[in-house]
């Protein structure tokens, strides 16, 4: 489905082609001429086919650099209720085109292929550039055409908005001293409209290790089930309340049993419906936690009941200039304030200049909950195969990387031979 500010008062499909056109006894010109002058395009989309739309879209030049563009393309995406994804597209005009500026919305459905999805985001993408495409002498030689009308009908949902989900995987890898198996599980039922949001899921794995080593056996185990909901209830532009409910048991985690209902308030400083652009939610919830332990834990408890609460902000933004998202988030009990959890997550992808650019992410963890450990401890076997959660005080990861890319802006050529990666192998032969 697709959404513009154009209200063109019924539902159109149009066809953009490239077809010669007669100009009478006027020479037509050259179209590798036209070609040169045409709209210079920025596509700014992470998980995009940018191949496939350099070879549908062709009236138009691709540059390699948000700057050096006409029309700045601007892909965000999100999930929808239906397990589908909304695209967001937002054209950003720059130079003589700056202050026009326009958002069209594209639709895809959880059953939809990859190539039903990239062909029904180029075709979004090739209406919102027609109003700049219109400006060029490139415009002489594009054709449009109308297909046949489309009645508008009220949508009739049998399912009343639920999109069931069922799935099941198992993993075999071995050699002659290792081997590895598992088998994991998952359902999901969620029903998502502009009103209320509710999502459920319900996932178990289990997976097995063995070692053989120097005619010694060593074997790993380890098993998690989970069940999951949410329900949000909107309440205008800014606020939204619900709550949460899991249920899980973790033999890394030391949980047999865990049930942990918890009610929550959000607040957006920005309108939800600018979401796809910019967010700054403020979420609070009050966890209530029945637990019962699968060991005896180093707090000497086998069960227990335990009230707490955490606060969270989140930022995400994503404009021209790259993108940027932090998340701040704390929690403590009630019963001994001294048992608290803070973590900082940030991630930030910017363009400093043309062609250079900087990635940083990082999360940073101050843990001082770990309610549950066993009071055994872990054997060596535990730390080095993982199978058993261990002590710490904090956690941590940081990565940043730069990257420049330098020498001709136009990126409108592709060429799949030899694959699209073009891998080099070396290798005494």
């Amino acid at each position: 489905m697709i959404k513009s500010k154009l209200a063109l008062g019924s539902f159109l499909l149009l066809s953009l082609i490239l077809t010669p056109v007669s100009f009478g006894q006027t020479e037509a010109p050259n179209i590798e001429e036209l070609k040169k002058t045409a709209l210079k395009v920025y596509i700014d989309c992470d998980i995009c086919d940018i191949e496939y739309i350099k070879t549908e879209i062709i009236f138009v030049n691709y540059v390699r650099d948000r700057k050096e563009a006409q029309v700045h393309v601007l892909i965000s995406v999100q999930s929808t209720g239906s397990g589908g994804r909304e695209y967001t597209l937002m054209y950003l005009g720059q130079f003589e085109y700056a202050g026009q500026d326009d958002v069209l919305m594209y639709y895809s459905n959880k059953t939809d292929t990859e190539d039903e999805i990239r062909q029904g985001l180029v075709q979004t993408l090739k209406l919102g550039l027609m109003r700049y495409v219109a400006k060029t002498a490139i415009s002489k030689r594009i054709s449009i055409s109308l297909m046949d009308h489309v009645k508008p009908t009220s949508i009739i949902d049998k399912w009343n908005f639920w999109v069931f989900s069922l799935g099941a995987r198992g993993f075999i890898n071995g050699q002659k001293s290792i081997v590895y198996n598992s088998l994991n599980g998952n359902f999901s039922a969620n029903r998502v409209t502009p009103e209320l949001k509710i999502r459920t899921s319900a996932t178990a794995s289990h997976y097995y290790n063995k070692f053989d080593l120097e005619g010694q056996s060593i074997k790993s185990t380890l098993s998690s089930r989970s069940f999951k909901a949410l329900a949000v209830k909107s309440l205008g532009e800014h606020w939204s309340v619900g709550g949460y409910l899991s249920l899980a048991s973790s033999s890394y985690s030391n949980i047999q049993f865990a049930l942990r209902p918890a009610p929550a308030v959000e607040y957006d400083f920005f309108p939800y419906s600018q979401s796809t652009r910019k967010q700054l939610r403020l979420l609070y919830k009050l966890n209530f936690n029945a637990i019962r332990y699968q060991e005896e834990t180093i707090y000497l408890k086998t069960r227990e009941n335990l009230w707490n609460e955490d606060l969270s902000i989140t930022m995400e933004l994503k404009e021209k200039w790259g993108t940027i998202s932090a998340s701040l988030e704390g929690s403590h009990y009630f019963h001994d304030l001294r048992k608290y959890h803070v973590q900082l997550y940030s991630e930030v992808s910017l363009r400093l200049y043309k062609g250079l650019s900087l990635d940083i992410y990082g999360s940073g963890s101050r843990i001082h909950d770990q309610l549950s450990l066993p009071k055994m401890g872990a054997s060596l076997e535990d730390v080095l195969l993982m199978r058993k959660q261990l002590a710490t005080s904090y956690e941590y990861y940081f990565s940043i990387g730069l990257s420049y890319t330098f020498g001709s802006i136009y990126s409108n050529v592709v060429n799949p031979r030899f694959g699209s990666g073009g891998e080099f192998i070396y290798g005494i032969y």
